[in-house]
């Protein structure tokens, strides 16, 4: 199995073993985007630099916007602070358009669990956030350990189907003898999510715990996130290279791309740049630390060395950025590559199709509304990590988010869910204009969840039969949970009933929903509808779109409707008499 890694990564060879991968492997290259086009290349792929929105290809009102709900968290979310600072990033391109610190790095020395509050610093022992404030990535770490093994997949030094005990033995021990190393990146080895490796003394026997740890389900049949899947992939990794995971992510990372404030362990010089963390103490850690800040925050890594595949990395905004920006240029940044095109295309490629809801590429997160927000698309990449930090790239509008909190100072219980990252992606999501498909405008459903928006036209004699509607469509729902539908209703007073339409986007063939409902993704691209109406004297046709009260997507847009019959047109948004008869709830004439 161990040879197969010699051949590496092709999309023919993986292609071929579909099957194994759940029959739901697709390839699309990542586009091109006007925004990249024009950033600064240094000979190369695009590269960061500070600019405008406009020069993002990004409307500045979400962003201003962003910033705003972020601050908001500053103070009672509901009852705590999420966290008591952040650093937030966000771009589109070669152009970081936003780059902004709010609240402290360091604010609390403790935590009085018995008043559940924070026992604040002096003022002049606080810190606030900078732009270039360090923190601890926590589970962010575990797409650096990934990148690396794609790396070595790509060198022929590691096979994707490989048996994870083909390169160390002792791991096949307890029913693993058949966990792969695509297992292991796509959380699906049966793993349980951790064990308290930090109670045992020495390395050698944290090492032992691992393998002899049992499966909570088989291997390959169930999701389950796991920190022993990246910490098991450490250990590959060290074996085949002969190198420790810190050196390998200089070597192979953060040297490459100059990422100068990302590392493992950063020294003791570097502690009033980076941001605290927990009052670590039993009950509610592990360990008893006290405050910590400047060192990794998790037990586990801690016990390790703070050299972890699963957590332990610091890091800031910009390099995170610069490592997004890399991703999003197919592996390539400026001068310098670290991946090939094709294992950046499968790293962001759903190998969970078999587990609905956990879609996971090689290392990334995929598709998770949960924190990207409406910046969630089916190729939408991410992680977060429990410090409160997180990293999202969009490949479809070519736009990155970094949020960096340090959202378990002083106590981890004061935070809980992802609301200000769901916030963040977004505003940033909002700021990505969709252009009209005719003309200056276009009638826009808005974002806000829970919510009903309806968008009617006029009623509309169609008696005479042969009525149609057509107009332009563009929508991106939370699956199933926020749904657009089209409906119907005579004026003999019955209820309101969809109508079956059909939509086709550009240079595509013609897609049926006969439900007269869409959801999802649509591509982020225009559709021309069409759906023949019903016949009666007096027809009123509407668009209504609910969302839930949990997560929301990009939204729906409708432009250019017109009615027409046998007999003539019955209703065309272009003609000013038409459109004022038009009655919105909650649509909004926008032209982005």
């Amino acid at each position: 199995m161990a040879d197969e890694g010699a051949r590496g990564i092709t999309r023919r060879r993986l292609a071929a073993g579909a099957l194994a991968l759940g029959g739901g492997v697709a390839f699309a290259a990542l586009p091109a985007d006007p925004a990249s086009a024009a950033a600064p290349s240094h000979g190369g792929r695009p590269t960061l630099r500070h600019g405008s929105a406009r020069r993002a290809g990004l409307l500045s009102a979400p962003l201003r916007q962003l910033v705003t709900d972020a601050e908001a968290f500053l103070g009672p979310s509901p009852a705590h602070p999420w966290y008591a600072g952040a650093v937030l990033l966000a771009g589109r391109g070669g152009t970081v358009a936003l780059h902004e610190p709010i609240g402290m790095a360091v604010r609390y020395q403790a935590y009085d669990e018995r008043t559940d509050t924070g026992v604040e610093f002096p003022a002049d022992r606080r810190i606030p956030m900078r732009e270039d404030t360090v923190f601890d990535l926590a589970s962010v770490s575990k797409l650096f350990t990934s990148i690396l093994a794609v790396q070595q997949i790509e060198r022929g030094a590691l096979g994707l189907e490989a048996a994870v005990a083909s390169y160390l033995p002792d791991f096949g021990r307890a029913g693993k003898q058949d966990v792969t190393i695509r297992q292991l990146l796509t959380h699906t080895s049966g793993f349980r999510s951790w064990i308290p490796l930090y109670e045992a003394p020495t390395y050698e026997e944290k090492v032992r715990l691992i393998y002899d740890e049992k499966p909570a389900a088989a291997p390959g049949t169930a999701y389950l996130y796991s920190d022993l899947n990246l910490i098991s992939l450490q250990l590959v990794l060290e074996r085949i290279t002969g190198r420790t995971l810190d050196v390998l992510l200089h070597d192979e990372i953060t040297g490459p791309l100059g990422m100068r404030r990302t590392r493992y362990n950063p020294p003791a010089s570097w502690k009033p740049r980076i941001a605290a963390t927990e009052d670590a103490r039993r009950p509610w850690s592990g360990l008893d630390r006290g405050l910590v800040w400047g060192e990794v925050h998790d037990e586990n890594a801690h016990s390790l060395g703070g050299v972890a595949g699963h957590a332990g990395v610091f890091s800031d905004a910009w390099d995170l950025a610069v490592l997004g920006r890399t991703l999003l240029n197919g592996g390539a940044y400026g001068r310098e590559r670290i991946l090939t095109a094709e294992s950046v295309e499968l790293m962001f490629t759903d190998f969970n199709t078999a587990f609905p809801g956990d879609e996971h590429g090689l290392g990334f997160e995929l598709y998770q509304h949960w924190y990207m927000g409406a910046m969630a698309t089916p190729r939408t990449a991410g992680h977060t990590g429990f410090t409160g930090t997180s990293l999202v790239l969009d490949p479809a509008t070519d736009s990155f988010l970094v949020v960096l909190g340090n959202s378990v100072h002083p106590v981890r219980s004061w935070r809980s869910g992802s609301a200000p990252r769901v916030a963040a992606a977004n505003r940033l999501a909002r700021a990505v204009p969709v252009r009209p498909a005719r003309g200056r405008t276009a009638w826009f459903s808005g974002m806000a969840g829970p919510a009903t928006a309806t968008l009617a036209l006029p009623v509309l004699d169609t008696s005479s039969g042969g009525a149609r509607l057509r107009c332009a469509l563009w929508w991106d729902t939370e699956p199933r949970a926020d749904v657009l539908v089209l409906e119907a209703r005579a004026d003999d007073g019955t209820a309101w009933r969809a109508v079956p339409f059909t939509t086709r986007r550009r240079g595509g063939e013609p897609e049926p929903h006969p439900s007269g409902t869409v959801t999802g993704w649509s591509g982020r691209v225009w559709h021309e509808l069409s759906a023949d109406l019903p016949a009666a004297p007096g027809l009123a046709l509407r668009w209504r779109c609910t969302t839930d009260r949990l997560y929301v997507g990009r939204g729906a847009y409708v432009d250019a409707l017109r009615v027409e019959a046998p007999g003539g047109v019955l209703f065309d948004e272009t003609r000013p008499a038409d459109t004022a008869r038009v009655r919105a709830v909650g649509w909004v004439r926008s032209a982005d």
